[in-house]
């Protein structure tokens, strides 16, 4: 429930604070005193679109505050995992206007307008004009009829929508597995006619880089030979020509001059090293040369062989990569994307064998659904019937016709259309087609009261339920009104006594004004204040003794006057015994 609503700027409030203990509390007030704007502000807590023009004229924004009590299950989960936080159990909800833009609070945090009324929606409904129109929709009327039908419909219809929403996604893939079966077919055939033609090849890795080296020395074998052959001369001569000198030759001579006169000095000594070391790396560099110079041979054959490989290898580069190895890689890419493609084939049938058995489940859960709406259509029908003929319909008749979709829907199999009739011997019929909005304004009251004895405790607020009614009517419609508030919360914005006698918090918006700006205030009236204000809404003229005398015989039928006491607060209830609510001006 909500335990306050503060609002700064809104319409013509400039500030008020409302405290709102848990019954039927009423809101009245001269037309443009600012009534409406209570419930405005209340729906701009519930994230809905907000108008900037209700910025009070004169200031550049609008804030309203709402602190909510006794929350539902789950309502504080939602505000951790949005970042908020509760403040000894309470949350705090806010909407902040400014020019072009609107801010939304939640337990402190700051987040979307669609998260903020995700929350608020648990804790408050708000029944206005829209919501008669809504009424009128078949989708609002099956939603009703699902709330009769308790929880038994509620954990059916959670597994029937699960099963359809997997129905539909299994559809979907199964549809565009279809849909695209010809192009999947073409390129699993590039692909396998790709991967014939590497795995005829049979290529190895760096396979091209050394055929290319083993071709460049083929190619180079003569010049190859020349230039090892002259090396080993130069280092170790030539046994052709015994007078050519070598380095060999020449690095024995030095070494041989530095050992004879190595112990007359140290440093030479070490140089005398040295020359050794060079006569030994020229020795091997020239066996090493020789070896090199034996295995040297022209082969035209294998070189002809290499030429034909490397024509088979730059046959697959051309289409699959630049090197070998690029190739190789093209391979095991392609050889899993055609592992994909074939095993499609495989989850055309999985799908096809889902669906049929999602199928034959969401046939038995839709009948099973149908039942339990048809049950309580019969249930909810006659309460409701009963109710408005103590709203003085006592020939009211009104019925829930289901008949059968084409197909199955997101919530089964089933179109709910609520119709009605107001005079004997008519046809009921939609809803949407017959009833006028007083008429309207009494059936979705006495909805509520039926229904709400089966749901949690949450807050009601009505705008204008009695909306074309008067008289003895509306006297009913208060009485329904204190009965719904024995459940829940419920606030009420009317304009009839007869409603406002059997609240049990009253509250009037006040409108002044200094010549130059009108502001609004809200104030709480009791004892003979409360039968003044009733007494102005039924005479709308100064008050006289008759017109007060009325209103105490309101208040005492409705059980509020000296004739009865009023209805002790319920628990959770916040009493106040002050004339004007905490924090109200104007």
């Amino acid at each position: 429930m909500i335990s306050e609503l503060r609002i700064t700027n809104l319409g013509v409030i400039d500030e008020a604070t409302i405290e709102l203990p848990a019954g039927l509390t009423v809101v009245t007030g001269e037309t443009g005193a600012g009534k409406t704007m209570v419930v405005t502000g209340l729906g701009l807590l519930l994230g809905l679109r907000a108008d900037p023009g209700a910025i009070r004229r004169g200031a550049d924004r609008a804030r309203v505050e709402g602190v909510f009590a006794n929350l539902p299950a789950g309502v504080a989960e939602q505000v951790t995992e949005l970042g908020g936080e509760l403040d000894d159990e309470e949350l705090l909800v806010a909407r902040q206007l400014s020019s072009g833009r609107s801010r939304s609070f939640v337990g402190g945090a700051g987040v979307p307008a669609s998260a903020q009324q995700e929350v608020a929606e648990r804790l408050v409904t708000i029944h206005g004009q829209s919501e008669q129109v809504r009424l009128a929709a078949p989708t609002r009327q099956r939603e009703l009829l699902d709330r009769a039908a308790g929880p038994e419909l509620a954990t059916v219809l959670a597994d029937y929508r699960a099963d359809h929403r997997a129905r539909e996604a299994a559809a979907a893939e199964l549809g565009s597995l279809r849909e695209h079966a010809r192009e999947r077919a073409r390129e699993a055939d590039l692909l396998r006619f790709g991967l014939d033609e590497v795995a005829q090849v049979d290529p190895q890795p760096g396979e091209d880089a050394e055929l290319a080296a083993e071709a460049q020395r083929l190619q180079a074998v003569d010049d190859l030979r020349l230039a090892a052959h002259t090396a080993v001369v130069a280092l170790a001569g030539d046994e052709d020509s015994i007078d050519a000198g070598s380095a060999l030759t020449a690095a024995a001579t030095a070494r041989k001059a530095l050992d004879a006169a190595a112990g007359q000095d140290p440093e030479l000594e070490q140089l005398a090293g040295r020359a050794g070391e060079v006569m030994v790396l020229a020795g091997e560099l020239a066996q090493d040369l020789s070896g090199y110079l034996a295995g040297l041979e022209a082969d035209p054959a294998r070189l002809e062989a290499i030429a034909a490989r490397r024509s088979a290898l730059q046959g697959l580069t051309r289409k699959y990569g630049d090197t070998v190895d690029d190739v190789l890689a093209w391979a095991g890419e392609a050889a899993a994307r055609l592992g994909g493609l074939t095993g499609d084939d495989d989850r055309i049938a999985e799908l096809v064998t889902q669906i049929a058995s999602l199928d034959k489940r969401l046939a038995e859960r839709a009948a099973e659904l149908t039942r339990l709406r048809t049950a309580a259509a019969d249930r909810l029908a006659a309460a409701v019937i009963e109710e408005l003929a103590a709203l003085a319909m006592p020939h009211a008749r009104l019925e829930f016709a289901l008949t059968a979709l084409d197909r199955l829907g997101p919530h089964g199999a089933d179109q709910v259309v609520l119709q009605f009739t107001a005079n004997p011997g008519s046809e009921p019929r939609p809803l949407a087609k017959v009833a006028s909005g007083g008429e309207l304004s009494r059936i979705r009251l006495g909805l509520e009261v039926v229904l709400a004895d089966a749901e949690e405790r949450t807050t009601f607020v009505f705008d204008e339920v009695d909306a074309g009614v008067g008289g003895r009517v509306a006297v009913e419609i208060g009485r329904r009104l204190a009965r719904l508030a024995e459940h829940h919360q419920v606030l009420v914005v009317t304009h009839l006594a007869q409603v406002a006698a059997f609240a049990d918090r009253h509250l009037v918006v006040q409108k002044a004004s200094d010549g130059q700006v009108t502001t609004s205030g809200v104030r709480l009236v009791d004892g003979p204040d409360r039968e003044a204000e009733l007494a102005r809404m039924m005479a709308g003229i100064e008050t006289s003794e008759s017109s007060l005398a009325h209103a105490r015989e309101l208040l005492a039928e409705a059980g509020r006057g000296s004739a009865g006491p009023a209805r002790a607060p319920q628990q959770g209830k916040r009493a106040t015994s002050e004339k004007t609510a905490p924090g109200a001006r104007g």
